[in-house]
């Protein structure tokens, strides 16, 4: 199931490692869709509105956890690149200590602060409590899981994790018909539905790791290591301040949402949730091409890295027609999916939202593309100016543009100039480090 990415061919290598990825992120924005589904259909309106507001809090935990398993999948790809199997290992059981404490304090920061972060209206504040409050007492379940998909895909396994996503998928929306259609629970038969999936998928994820790196030949190794944590920490830390500044402007983001009313909040929600498919697909290219970029420069076979960044846009292209396809021509159909056609208002927001970011899937997919290769390199200053730029106009827009036109609409066109300038300064930051590093290894 471990593949080296530093042999054979780029481009059949990336397909073969990149797909199981990609159905992997299918499975799991299963979680986030069916919870939608189940509770715009089963529920109300109400409740799909509580559900997408608690929405971009849950992302902030997520973007932590996603930027913490990046961090440590970056060292261990590199290390694993190397054949240096003794660090391999010590990195490995470094990084599951470290998340594992990180989520400890994480929810107590949540059970303390996160009823104040929340602004909701009334009538569906107490769903959105109820909804957030399950879902911060399944952190420890959500970080556990990350780190085990990562370390298997920085060895090259990105198969395994998919198995358990599938089940993990197929058990949650077991759960959630159960939950809501048969025992009456609401909102928060959806927010336990996912609890419970999600916990039994990470811990059967952690058991196999433990079993797949205890059995890698290796002479002696720390279980922990402070050294080891600060190699982490410094890919980490970016990557997670990266991940969180992005969910926290998405915080910002909603807020402004919020103000123009529920109608707007429920098909927001939805379009950003089909949105957000789109663009963790493109973003699970990138991180194919970070664990490339990092095995191959751990092995120092740097001039693999522009082939795979050939093949790398050949992906993106593949994997983004179809997304626009679906949304830009069939935006009312897709919005279907969460709500009854008699709500007009809320399906008239998400498709706005989708005619309007949906061309630019393009250009967003290459920026994420190159931003791999930046990260698995280990250029974090770069990838980080690119990543900040996106957010601070698109934050500093969202509020220009919907004031200036007095309608939501502004804040949607914010997504365009954001992603086009940042694309462009991640696309200078790559050819910078083609010349300057690539080539001259090359020499």
């Amino acid at each position: 199931m471990i593949t080296d990415l530093t042999e054979g061919k780029p481009s059949k290598i990336l397909w073969s490692f990149s797909i199981p990825m990609l159905l992997s992120v299918v499975f799991q924005q299963l979680y986030n869709i069916v919870d939608s589904i189940v509770a715009g259909k089963f529920v109300g309106a109400q409740a799909l509105a509580a559900v997408g507001a608690s929405y971009p809090i849950t992302m902030i935990f997520m973007a932590i956890a996603t930027g913490a398993n990046v961090g440590a999948a970056v060292i261990i790809s590199q290390l694993f690149g190397a054949k240096n199997f003794e660090k391999l290992k010590t990195s490995v059981f470094t990084s599951i200590i470290s998340m594992t404490v990180l989520a400890a304090i994480l929810t107590i920061f949540g059970i303390v602060f996160c009823s104040g972060m929340l602004s909701t209206p009334e009538n569906i504040f107490s769903d959105s409590m109820t909804y957030l409050n399950i879902y911060i007492g399944g952190l420890i379940f959500l970080f556990l899981y990350n780190i085990c998909t990562g370390i298997f895909t920085a060895m090259g396994d990105s198969k395994t994790p998919l198995y358990f996503l599938i089940m993990s998928s197929v058990g949650n929306i077991i759960l959630d018909l159960v939950f809501v259609i048969v025992f009456n629970m609401g909102v928060a038969g959806v927010g336990w539905a996912t609890f419970i999936a999600q916990g039994i998928s990470s811990l059967l994820a952690f058991a196999v790791l433990l079993k797949r790196v205890h059995g890698i030949k290796s002479g002696t190794y720390k279980k922990f290591s402070f050294r080891m944590l600060g190699h982490i920490s410094r890919i980490a830390i970016p990557s997670i301040l990266q991940q969180s500044f992005v969910s926290v402007g998405n915080l910002f983001i909603q807020s402004r949402v919020n103000s123009f009313g529920s109608d707007v909040i429920a098909g927001y929600s939805e379009a950003i949730k089909l949105n957000t498919f789109a663009i963790t697909s493109f973003s699970t290219l990138g991180n194919a091409m970070s664990s490339y970029t990092a095995q191959n420069t751990g092995a120092r076979k740097l001039l693999r890295i522009p082939e795979g960044l050939k093949a790398g846009i050949v992906m993106l292209i593949v994997v983004s027609l179809p997304f626009f396809i679906a949304y830009f021509v069939f935006p009312n159909t897709m919005m279907n999916i969460f709500v009854k056609s008699s709500e007009a208002g809320i399906i008239d927001v998400g498709r706005i939202f989708l005619k309007i970011v949906t061309p630019f899937y393009f250009v967003i997919s290459a920026k994420l593309t190159f931003d791999g290769i930046l990260r698995g390199a280990g250029r974090m200053r770069a990838f980080m100016a690119s990543t900040f730029t996106d957010l601070l106009l698109r934050v500093i827009l969202a509020y220009v543009f919907s004031y200036a036109l007095n309608s939501e609409v502004g804040i949607w066109l914010s997504w365009p100039v954001g992603w086009t300038i940042a694309a462009v300064i991640s696309a200078v930051f790559y050819f910078i480090y083609y010349k300057t590093t690539i080539k001259n290894g090359a020499n």
